[in-house]
């Protein structure tokens, strides 16, 4: 599943924008539902829930999981190149080590309270927490984790237990940006661009090179930074254009479409254009973005909900298979695996998810973050030789 997601995971330094928020929200509660809906957990089509609704509208909201952590990747290479553009001006300026101080104080706090979290419940032998398959081990697991290869462990062991399986996105996410600084040092603007369109546009051929390994086709590196490729190109494009109201409310209506299109006729998709089906889905919060861009009004009432899951989307992310698992495991003890009235337990599940990702927020990333801002260095530096001297 996804990264900031965040998923962006860095916490942007421009005016809040409801619009990204409230995608962000649909994404991470679409990976909440995912997760939830499992055959193996409490699936929404076998309760009464799946005798009212359309088939496909349940096989939509509760198997599109996946396609929402790519809708992450494009949000967070979208949100992240836009707050360098806004701190820095152009990525030739990107201070490098204002951008690594940013990523490693956005990400590793949550990530390190994770990390204790699991291994304490793997030393207590923990059911469902408990890193215990052929060619796995504690140990490989946790430096996998933090050495963003947890993705690559998996594709060579096998799944990881769900809590920690969450951290794949965040392997891909964190080895692009990695690279991003250095990337934006090495190369003139034109290179740069036309090395971002290159690997934005080898999504769906590098999507389909992988078929032979399905743990490793769902979480390789280049498909994902394919994916964040797409939101860097869309925040360089909103930087250059001002787009017409009226060009944006019509891209806002594809963007809809598509991602519609993407959530609930995957299948039919697939079959028409086959891979090339990864584009679209890429395309479609490239151009909500888009649209968005400079948008300074509120979310309606009815959706202000989904903005709060935006803005909580990481901390949710990272916390949200323990309430899964826990919510899921109570609800088949007590009702003697009748799923009948499973999807009675999905609202509260994402209202404690919530409450967890808000509390999270606030008392753990929101205080790093704070951490971070009153030391962060004062003058603005470069990546041009002269920049990355005075860097270091």
């Amino acid at each position: 599943m996804p990264s900031d997601a965040n998923h962006s995971h860095e916490a942007p330094t421009l005016p809040r924008n409801d619009a990204i928020d409230l995608l962000r929200g649909l994404s991470i509660l679409l990976v909440v539902i995912h997760q939830l809906a499992l055959p193996f957990r409490l699936p929404l089509g076998s309760g009464w829930l799946g005798d009212v609704l359309p088939k496909r509208f349940i096989n939509g909201i509760s198997f599109s999981g996946y396609e929402s952590v790519f809708v992450f990747f494009v949000i967070s290479g979208f949100v992240i190149t836009r707050s360098v553009l806004e701190r820095d001006g152009s990525l030739s300026n990107l201070c490098w080590r204002s951008f690594y101080t940013r990523r490693v104080t956005r990400i590793l706090p949550l990530l390190l309270l994770l990390l204790v979290v699991l291994t304490i419940m793997h030393l207590l032998g923990v059911p469902q927490f408990v890193v215990d398959a052929p060619g796995q081990s504690l140990a490989a697991a946790l430096m996998s984790a933090l050495t963003m290869t947890l993705n690559w462990y998996e594709g060579r062991t096998g799944w990881l237990p769900g809590a920690w399986d969450v951290l794949w996105s965040l392997s891909i996410e964190e080895s692009f940006y990695l690279a991003f600084p250095i990337f934006c040092l090495l190369l003139r603007a034109p290179w740069r661009v036309t090395g971002l369109w290159v690997l934005a546009l080898s999504l769906p051929w590098a999507h389909a090179a992988l078929r032979g390994n399905e743990i490793w086709q769902e979480k390789a590196y280049l498909p994902g930074m394919a994916a964040i490729a797409w939101g860097v190109l869309t925040a360089l494009l909103v930087q250059r254009w001002s787009m017409p109201r009226r060009t944006a409310r019509m891209l806002a209506v594809l963007a809809m479409v598509g991602l519609s299109a993407t959530f609930f006729y995957a299948d039919v998709l697939w079959r028409l254009i086959q891979e090339y089906a990864m584009l679209l889905l890429c395309l479609s919060p490239a151009a909500w973005l888009a649209a968005s861009s400079g948008v300074t009004r509120t979310a309606p009432r009815g959706t202000r909900w989904l903005t709060h899951l935006g803005r909580w989307s990481y901390e949710i992310y990272l916390s949200h298979m323990f309430i899964v698992l826990a919510i899921t495991g109570a609800y088949l003890a007590v009702s003697g695996n009748d799923l009948r009235w499973a999807c009675l337990v999905y609202v509260p599940a994402i209202a404690v998810c919530a409450l967890v990702g808000w509390w999270l927020h606030r008392y753990v990333s929101g205080p790093a973050a704070q951490w971070m801002s009153q030391r962060m260095p004062s003058k603005r530096q470069t990546t041009t030789y002269q920049g990355w001297m005075r860097c270091n």
